[in-house]
C-alpha cells in the first residue's frame, strides 16, 4: 500500500564523497517535476467536504469549521510505485452565493471528482444529481474517474440513506461508494483509501496515456523513415 511522505530520516556521519553523492542527489531531486493530481470536493453545505480533507492532508479532525467561502485546497505528497505524486484536494464551497463566482475555476484541468453526501441527510443525497449535472455541465471528460462518500456514518442512529440505495446510484453512474466518518479516528484508513484509490487510478490511466503517446510517436517516426527510403528509392540521380 502506498505510504505518505512524512519527511526524512536523520543523516548518520559518512564520508566526504557519500557527502558530496547526498549533495549531488540533493541537487538533482530539485529538477525532478512532481506530478500534481487535482481532485476537487463537492457537494451540499455541511456533509464534511473540509473535514474529509483535514482528515486526508493532515491526519486530524478540525476542533471548529466554518463555511468555505469559495475555494480552498490543501496538499499532500504521497509515494505510488516509488514516485512522489502531490495530490491537491480542492475543497468547494456547497453554497450558492460562496461559490458562483468560483465554479469554473476549480472545475479547470480538474484530474478526479469526489461527490460527498451526509449519509444522516436524504436531501444532500437527493441533491447529487445536481452535482453531477454540475460537473457535466463544465465538460469535465467521462474518463475522469469520479467517486461518491458517504460521511458521518459513525452517527448510525440517525442514517437516513441505507447503504443499498447509495450502492445503486453508485453503480448506476459508474462510481465507487465509499462510507466514512472523517470524525471518527478509526475511519482514517477509510478516508485516505478514497484519495489513495484516485492517485493510483490517475497514476495507471496517465501511464497508459504516455504509453500510448510513445507508440504513437514510434509509429509517426517509422512512417517517416519509410517515406524517407521510398523517397530516395525513387529519386532519378
Amino acid at each position: 500500500m502506498a505510504q505518505p511522505i512524512l519527511g526524512h530520516g536523520s543523516l548518520q556521519p559518512a564520508s566526504a564523497a557519500g557527502l558530496a553523492s547526498l549533495e549531488l542527489d540533493s541537487s538533482l531531486d530539485q529538477y525532478v517535476q512532481i506530478r500534481i493530481f487535482k481532485i476537487i470536493v463537492i457537494g451540499d453545505s455541511n456533509v464534511g467536504k473540509t473535514c474529509l480533507t483535514f482528515r486526508f492532508c493532515g491526519g486530524t479532525f478540525p476542533d471548529k469549521t466554518e463555511a468555505t467561502i469559495g475555494v480552498d485546497f490543501r496538499e499532500k505528497t504521497v509515494e505510488i510505485e516509488g514516485e512522489k505524486i502531490k495530490v491537491q484536494v480542492w475543497d468547494t464551497a456547497g453554497q450558492e452565493r460562496f461559490r458562483k463566482s468560483m465554479v469554473e475555476h476549480y472545475y479547470r484541468n480538474v484530474h478526479a471528482v469526489v461527490f460527498v453526501y451526509d449519509v444522516t441527510k436524504m436531501t444532500s443525497f437527493t441533491n447529487l444529481k445536481m452535482w453531477i449535472q454540475e460537473c457535466n455541465g463544465h465538460a469535465v471528460p467521462p474518463l475522469v474517474p469520479k467517486v461518491l462518500v458517504g460521511n458521518k456514518c459513525d452517527l448510525r442512529e440517525q442514517i437516513q440513506v441505507p447503504s443499498n440505495l447509495a450502492l445503486k446510484f453508485a453503480d448506476a453512474h459508474n462510481m465507487l461508494l465509499f462510507e466514512t466518518s472523517a470524525k471518527d479516528p478509526k475511519e482514517s484508513q477509510n478516508v485516505e483509501s478514497i484519495f489513495m484509490c484516485l492517485a493510483c487510478r490517475l497514476k495507471a490511466q496517465k501511464s497508459l496515456l504516455n504509453r500510448d503517446a510513445e507508440r504513437q510517436q514510434g509509429k509517426v517516426q517509422k512512417l517517416e523513415l519509410s517515406q524517407e527510403a521510398n523517397s530516395k528509392a525513387s529519386c532519378p540521380c
